[in-house]
This record gives structure tokens, C-alpha cells and sequence, in this order.
């Protein structure tokens, strides 16, 4: 279940103000708070399958870094967790700081849609917009109930639909050289 207040613009300060909880994941999206409790397990097992997949083929392939629910700070106002995301050596090095907080975009993202409107308005609206303004090379959106993966590409700076592939497709990217996956085997 998610909720969004909108008395006033949330910062990334008001966030750490509040108390903390392992159950709970707060986001911000341009000022407005979205609080969700955690995801059903199907949906943790999903994520883990696919960030699996892809951390497996990052260390064959010495190309980039998988990572499950990395904090994203793009600004004061806006700071989201996604499921999984991918970022290549090169940019990684370029938006991590220090203290291992990503500052900027990776080029892939991967949301894995949890049941009720406010949860899927927020994955194919407010972060498909974010992830598009922020620089987001490639956006997943899995439907675990639905078994479909839609493939999201930057494209004239925006990112456009381009793909929804379900059980039987093959999952490929320009981004992931070589990686290829049965969209089955994230739903098993």
C-alpha cells in the first residue's frame, strides 16, 4: 500500500527526520512524498531473479555493477529506491560518492510494479518522467501478475516506450552487450 501527502514540499531532510523503520521505504519525486510498506515476497523474489541475471552477466563480462534498491539522489527534492538498476564501470565511478550514494542516473532501471493504482501511477508516471528528465538510459517495468516486462529507451531525450515482452520473448539490450534472457525465468 502507498501513500502520497501533499500538504507541502518534502526534502530529502524532512526524510531523515522521520523515524526510521526497515518495514517502511519513503521516496521523494518532485516535493511529494510517497511512504510504501514492504513489497509482497513474490515481488522481492522477482527482483532478486532479475538482479541475479544481471550481476551474473556484470561479473562475466567486467562491464558494470548490478544493485538492488540503490537510493538515488537526484536532488534535495527528489530521491528514489528502485528495484534494481545497472550502471556501467565508467559512469559508476562518475556518480557514486564516497559514502557509495549514487548522485545521478544509471543507464538502466528496473521498477517491478507492486498491486494498486497509486503503486503503478508512480512507476509508469511520475518515475518514467524523473528517470527521463534525470538521464536514464533504459527503464524496465516488470508486472509480476501480469508476467510482461515493458522496455522503456531514451529517445530524442525522452524515454519511449519500445518493447513489452512476456513469457517466451527473449530480454536483450543495446546497453548489455551480448545478455540475453528468457523473460520465464524472472517469474518462475
Amino acid at each position: 500500500m502507498s501513500q502520497t501527502t501533499n500538504n507541502f514540499r518534502w526534502t530529502i531532510r524532512d526524510i531523515e527526520a522521520l523515524p526510521d523503520n526497515e518495514w517502511i521505504r519513503y521516496e521523494i519525486i518532485d516535493g511529494e512524498l510517497f511512504v510504501t510498506r514492504s513489497p509482497h515476497h513474490k515481488h522481492q523474489q522477482v527482483t532478486g531473479r532479475i538482479f541475479a541475471v544481471l550481476d551474473q552477466w556484470s561479473v562475466e563480462t567486467g562491464l558494470g555493477q548490478a544493485s538492488i534498491m540503490p537510493g538515488l539522489i537526484f536532488s534535495d527534492s527528489d530521491n528514489v529506491s528502485p528495484d534494481v538498476t545497472w550502471t556501467s564501470q565508467q559512469r559508476y565511478t562518475q556518480i557514486v560518492d564516497d559514502a557509495g550514494h549514487y548522485q545521478g542516473a544509471p543507464e538502466l532501471v528496473v521498477e517491478v510494479l507492486s498491486p494498486g493504482r497509486v503503486n503503478e501511477d508512480r512507476d509508469r508516471s511520475a518515475k518514467l518522467k524523473l528517470y527521463s528528465t534525470q538521464g536514464v538510459l533504459e527503464y524496465w517495468i516488470v508486472d509480476r501478475i501480469s508476467q510482461r516486462l515493458e522496455i522503456y529507451r531514451r529517445n530524442n531525450a525522452q524515454l519511449t516506450l519500445v518493447a513489452t515482452l512476456v513469457v517466451g520473448d527473449q530480454l536483450t539490450s543495446p546497453l548489455l552487450p551480448e545478455f540475453h534472457c528468457d523473460i520465464a525465468r524472472f517469474f518462475l
